[in-house]
């Protein structure tokens, strides 16, 4: 066959593939019924192979961690994050926070801090900047602060502002930190096994079932954070007084700068699991690296006017994590995004981040490959109050890499039932493109 015939076919192929696409998004049934928003693009032939309402805006839910995870990595890179700031004299250690969460939190449990604060033989002396972070971001929901999704943010996370209680089977539950034991009442009911925290209060109820005594059990329940219980959590960590000061301009002296964890399992963290702690908290982490003090707004400002301005439309965006209905993204400005993502992270990375069909994160249940064949789908969810969405990148059986996004709004139906109409699409996409 010569090279026209074989550039002929391969046309052919392709005009059938994207024919199949079409007929697959716009007779769907499932989709029909809401509002949605599809994009595949080839960016090696930067090629639009199929768009609907790519223009258009819709809610995205967390696929807004998409932007801050670019906005950080561009921003702290994928190095150590600067943990804390500090200004040393004679008789007196002055630090402030830089809204890492690493800081002692359940699953990184970073004590860099705490060792440096125990071997410097100065007076301890925290600056209060907690004003510069409200609890809860733009658009949230009052009702949701027990709830892990909505963690209190903070400039000086400790334990991931979070309690972790766990249970083992026919043991008694475990606390983590230790700081709250006696916050603990325990119910002895018949009823399933719940905790919750009063609205005002640190003071959990912890709920126990008999039968449930062979379960092991893990959650994590926000903790309303101040100045005065981060000081005291620390002092009891440090074994020595930590005192609070008011803030008055520290940060325009001559300070330095403490590393400590790595970024890089923050964004795997965040991304994987779509964690709305970490998003809200890398995004003040941004801000102090750039700033020097603790502002989202400028933050979202200072990315969309230096990393984002080629974008083609402009991000409505708000907060970090995506808890927002206020944020609104089209799905070719999302497309563009992953564009730059991929050409500025290496693959492997993106790969290590990013939550893959079948094997991790939030679609390990979703979008497997063919047995024995590796992931195909590497993409980031979002779900909120009838917004869904997936956005990422997909790997073709003839070894392309696609660029997707589907942004999904006002459907009544049940989130599993959007998946498995998503997953029907882009298996096709991957099996025969």
């Amino acid at each position: 066959m010569n090279k026209l015939l074989i550039g002929i076919f391969l046309l052919s192929l392709c005009s059938c593939t994207v024919h199949k696409i079409k007929k697959s998004v716009n007779n769907s049934g499932v989709f029909s019924q809401g509002h949605m928003g599809f994009m595949l693009v080839d960016p090696d032939k930067k090629k639009t192979l199929y768009a609907h309402n790519e223009d258009k805006y819709f809610i995205p839910a967390s696929n807004t961690k998409l932007f801050t995870f670019y906005t950080s990595y561009k921003a702290l890179g994928d190095g150590l994050i600067s943990g804390l700031n500090y200004i040393q004299k004679e008789d007196s250690l002055i630090f402030w926070g830089t809204g890492d969460p690493t800081f002692l939190h359940p699953d990184f449990k970073d004590t860099t801090i705490i060792e440096f604060l125990k071997n410097v033989p100065q007076e301890l002396y925290m600056v209060n900047t907690f004003a510069q972070v409200p609890a809860f971001g733009e658009g949230w929901s009052w009702d949701w602060y027990n709830n892990y999704y909505a963690t209190e943010r903070s400039a000086f996370p400790v334990y991931g502002n979070v309690l972790r209680l766990s249970k083992s089977p026919n043991e008694q539950h475990g606390i983590y930190p230790a700081y709250f034991d006696e916050a603990i009442i325990e119910d002895i009911s018949t009823g399933k096994f719940s905790i919750y925290r009063e609205h005002k209060d640190n003071i959990y109820h912890f709920g126990i079932n008999r039968e449930d005594d062979n379960l092991s059990i893990t959650t994590d329940k926000p903790f309303i954070t101040s100045p005065d219980i981060v000081a005291d959590m620390m002092a009891k960590e440090v074994g020595k007084p930590v005192k609070t000061i008011d803030n008055k301009g520290y940060h325009k002296l001559p300070f330095k700068k403490l590393p400590t964890a790595k970024v890089d399992s923050v964004y795997a963290q965040m991304m994987k699991i779509s964690d709305n702690f970490l998003a809200e908290q890398l995004m003040y982490l941004v801000s102090d690296t750039l700033f020097d003090s603790l502002d989202m707004r400028a933050a979202i400002a200072y990315s969309k006017t230096n990393y984002l301005k080629d974008l083609p439309d402009e991000p409505r965006w708000v907060d970090g994590s995506g808890l927002s209905s206020k944020n609104m993204f089209t799905p070719r400005t999302v497309i563009a995004l992953l564009a730059k993502i991929r050409e500025e992270v290496p693959m492997e990375k993106i790969k290590s981040y990013f939550p893959a069909g079948g094997e991790s994160g939030t679609i390990r249940n979703f979008y497997k490959p063919d047995e024995g064949m590796p992931a195909y789908i590497y993409a980031k969810t979002g779900t909120l109050t009838m917004s869904n969405a997936l956005s990422g990148y997909l790997i073709t059986k003839s070894g392309k890499t696609l660029l997707f996004s589907f942004l999904l709004n006002n459907y009544t139906l049940n989130a599993n039932e959007l998946k498995q109409e998503m997953e029907k699409v882009l298996y096709q996409i991957h099996h025969t493109y």
